[in-house]
């Protein structure tokens, strides 16, 4: 027969296993309670905001009576959340525009104002008739940069493209496009 002190040691020794096994359950629930708040430290700051990107493709518009070529950019806000003030610069060059240059010296930066989630703005801009020909007759190319600024609370972000005019289907092909997120933010 078992006896009592037995039993005593076979329960102590269940009890001590018991609360051992307890402990590694309470460390790994904690562990990822951890990882579902960083999760959502990571939503809050980059789903729950504005994201200001390109609708479609740069478009001709028409070539205006004084001899300029008027193109047209849409830019939609993507986010959930609306921009306070979209600033847009355009930049022009014969040469391929770098990602500083395209923040830096702007020829021209326009206000666009706040951008609600799911809405369209769009961004006109014109090029000298003269500047066209040169490019379609191969004497000179023609490079322009992007530039949307977007604020919401204390955060500014961006969105940059820098593309090159094609003279034979009068579009602008992108070469490089990219977004600047909060912590990647480099304010000139």
């Amino acid at each position: 027969m078992v006896n009592l002190t037995e039993i005593t040691n076979i329960a102590v020794i269940v009890e001590a296993l018991a609360t051992t096994a307890l402990v590694f359950l309470l460390f790994y629930t904690v562990r990822q309670m951890e990882h579902t708040v960083a999760l959502h430290r990571i939503q809050a700051e980059y789903h729950l905001r504005p994201w200001l990107g390109p609708q479609s493709s740069i478009k001709l518009l028409n070539q205006n009576a004084d001899g300029r070529y008027q193109f047209d950019i849409s830019i939609k806000n993507y986010g959930e959340l609306p921009s306070m003030n979209t600033m847009v610069s355009y930049k022009m060059k014969n040469k391929l525009i770098t990602r500083q240059e395209t923040k830096q010296d702007t020829t021209h930066t326009f206000n666009l104002g706040p951008m609600l989630p799911n809405m369209e703005k769009h961004y006109w801009f014109f090029i000298d008739s003269g500047l066209i020909q040169k490019s379609k007759e191969g004497k000179e190319n023609l490079f322009i940069s992007l530039y949307f600024e977007y604020k919401f609370g204390e955060t500014v972000s961006g969105y940059g493209m820098i593309s090159q005019f094609e003279p034979n289907s009068n579009e602008f092909i992108h070469k490089d496009m990219w977004v600047d997120t909060p912590g990647v933010l480099n304010k000139t």
